[in-house]
């Protein structure tokens, strides 16, 4: 049996090799071997195994494609020009150079065709079982008899670093168990990395511990036999019941004659000299480079074409389908869209002034209230639903029996909730949310970072937001998380001070677009404050605003997050009896208040009013912005203590008196 390919596979495969060379060796960056030794798995996805339609890379039953060792990514700029997307042949000359669509690494929102940002490696792997996980639930919930508009496959190519990594451990443990049979993953077995052969570090049985997760595996010895990755990826799809591993043996760098099989591929150029031995060695002119021959990219274009007529006749099937389920029809075309249904602002719940209840409690009112008008609305959390208030309590949870399920079990795997998070949310018509405890938040910094870096909107539900929950101690009491997830660009932060503005931060959670929004909320229970006595709730939309001024001119501004706010409110009329105007401000959100225009921002803080006390259970970072060099912060510059909660408070100066007397401070000079 032949297991080569033929002449012209051969030619197309050598021509992203040599591409791959060429392009690293102009920017003098990059990483030219794995794309060299995957060119053939690449050739059998784009050319037979995939369904996609370059001209429409949003297709919504397109095959889902995710390069998790996004090192590799020329494979996919490759095969993304060759099949026809939006891409040129000058594009990938500009790889890795300023502005171009070809970064180092795949981006999504960039380049045509890339699902995902990659890059730090097991992200793409655990995304993908987030894009499987949304897969099952939107044909769980739109898919009708003779109507199967999702049913396409999510593959992915990962390599020994991918694995490694334990974000992919957690998300490989979840997909087994929720039997994703969807999920096809091609893992690069080249046996080499940085620091060189893997055997330094890395000679476990892959294999035997995928089966052991629940995946089906299979093992291909010459990642060369085009026909024998073909015929795994087919058993992989006939296989519906479990997730998917094909283990491909390749060689970094096949083509050439003396950087093959070593590590000196992998994150370098390969030097002239060596990508004119390629090229000799593969039968192409060493003296040109960017070659492209005629019958290949003719071959390429021809099997990207392929999508079109499938996506016609998807289109066909949904007029079918809107004509017979027109409610559904017209939910994910809303849905998918990012337009949330009319009215559903009108479940928001209000809550009784004087009333004690956690913010956490609160949110898990709101989530209940709104779930009917919001259908697409789906998430859970990391084993804590009972404390972050995350459960749909009229709804049941995802499972591999009930795909339907609106609750989420993603286990003490932090980690891959938030990578989860991020192919569920971009898998259209999905608004999805993760809560766990604010201190686990470091846990899932990746999965955040790249939500932030794609401006995609997960919500995250952070409990147990401050040195207030108490008898935990210090390994559980949030300090430095504030403050860092603030640090984070197109990040959006909202820790409401009770129950009505964690309404207004749900609201604002929606309703918001352009990256992820974190709400943090408290363990201990929260006055609910006056509307009619103080400013109302909706102010929260701002980011900050009066809740309370001043009794005549203020002299001074008392400004706080969270639980903090009553303490400033508490402090305002013990002030007053000292001869001190203060004006109260809750500051909720720094993002949504410096979206907010100069004249707002001036008119909650008067520049010329610079006596300032800002009150925040967390690190003291960053707001010295509102409270200039004048003003002061009563924050935690340490860890805390296991203690009662409000123990904890007292020992740290967070107590009615101190801010009296911070506040009286600042007026006399002190």
């Amino acid at each position: 049996m032949n297991t080569e390919p033929s002449s012209l596979e051969l030619l197309c495969i050598n021509t992203v090799r040599v591409l791959a060379a060429d392009a690293v060796q102009k920017a003098n960056s990059g990483h030219p071997g794995a794309p060299m030794g995957l060119a053939p798995a690449g050739h059998v996805l784009w050319s037979e195994s995939m369904t996609y339609d370059p001209g429409h890379p949003e297709f919504p039953n397109r095959d889902r494609f995710i390069l998790s060792n996004g090192h590799a990514c020329l494979l996919q700029y490759s095969y993304l020009f060759l099949t026809g997307y939006a891409l040129t042949l000058e594009d990938i000359k500009q790889f890795r150079q300023l502005h171009s669509k070809t970064p180092g690494h795949p981006e999504h929102g960039l380049t045509p065709g890339i699902e995902v940002t990659t890059g730090p490696l097991g992200q793409g792997f655990a995304n993908g079982v987030g894009f499987a996980i949304g897969r099952e639930w939107m044909a769980a919930r739109y898919n009708k008899p003779g109507f199967d508009l999702f049913n396409y496959h999510v593959f992915a190519i990962c390599s020994d670093g991918d694995l490694m990594e334990g974000v992919s451990s957690e998300a490989a443990s979840i997909a087994g168990h929720l039997q994703l049979g969807s999920i096809i993953y091609l893992y690069d077995n080249n046996h080499i990395s940085i620091e060189g052969d893997t055997a330094l570090t890395f000679d476990e049985n892959v294999g035997a511990r995928f089966e052991a997760y629940g995946w089906h595996v299979q093992e291909i010895a010459n990642g060369n036999d085009t026909r024998a990755i073909a015929e795994a990826i087919e058993k992989a799809k006939a296989e519906t019941g479990r997730p998917s591993l094909i283990s491909v043996r390749t060689h970094i760098a096949y083509g050439s004659p003396n950087k093959v099989d070593t590590a000196g591929a992998h994150g370098s150029p390969l030097g002239v000299q060596e990508v004119r031995l390629v090229k000799e060695n593969l039968g192409f002119d060493p003296d040109q480079s960017f070659v492209i021959p005629d019958q290949v990219l003719d071959f390429y274009r021809k099997a990207g074409s392929k999508g079109g007529p499938v996506r016609e006749n998807w289109n066909r099937l949904f007029e079918s389908y809107r004509e017979k389920y027109p409610d559904l029809a017209r939910q994910y075309e809303q849905s998918s869209t990012g337009h949330l249904p009319e009215g559903w602002t009108e479940k928001l719940p209000t809550f009784k002034a004087g009333d004690q209840l956690a913010t956490r409690k609160a949110s898990g009112k709101v989530l209940n209230s709104i779930a009917s008008s919001l259908p697409t609305l789906i998430g859970g959390s990391a084993d804590l639903s009972p404390s972050t208030d995350t459960m749909l309590d009229q709804y049941p949870s995802f499972s591999a029996d009930h795909r339907e399920g609106r609750n989420f079990h993603f286990g003490i795997r932090e980690h891959a909730m938030g990578s989860i998070l991020n192919g569920l949310v971009l898998t259209p018509g999905i608004i999805p949310y993760g809560g766990t405890f604010l201190i686990f938040s470091d846990y899932m910094r990746p999965p955040i970072r790249l939500a932030s870096i794609m401006k995609v909107r997960p919500i995250y539900v952070f409990t147990h937001d401050s040195i207030g929950l108490g008898e935990d101690g210090t390994t559980h009491q949030p300090v430095e998380q504030l403050i860092g997830l603030r640090s984070v660009p197109h990040m959006t932060v909202i820790r409401p001070a009770d129950a009505n503005e964690t309404v207004q931060a749900w609201r604002a959670a929606l309703e918001h677009q352009g990256g992820p929004v974190a709400l943090v909320l408290t363990r201990q229970n929260l006055p609910v404050l006056d509307q009619e006595q103080y400013g109302k709730a909706e102010g929260l939309l701002r980011g900050a605003y009066i809740l309370s001024e001043a009794h005549s001119s203020p002299n001074l501004i008392l400004m706080a997050s969270g639980s903090e706010v009553q303490l400033i409110l508490q402090a305002q009329p013990r002030l007053k009896e000292k001869g001190i105007a203060a004006r109260v401000v809750s500051m909720p959100s720094w993002e949504l208040f410096e979206k907010q225009d100069q004249a707002y921002r001036d008119q909650v803080f008067p520049p010329a009013l610079t006596a300032r006390l800002a009150v925040e259970a967390g690190s003291t970072i960053g707001w010295l912005r509102y409270t200039t060099l004048k003003g002061k912060v009563l924050g935690m510059t340490e860890f805390g203590t296991s203690a009662p909660g409000e123990v904890v408070f007292r020992e740290y100066g967070f107590t009615v008196d101190h801010v009296v007397e911070m506040a009286s401070g600042l007026l006399a000079g002190g």
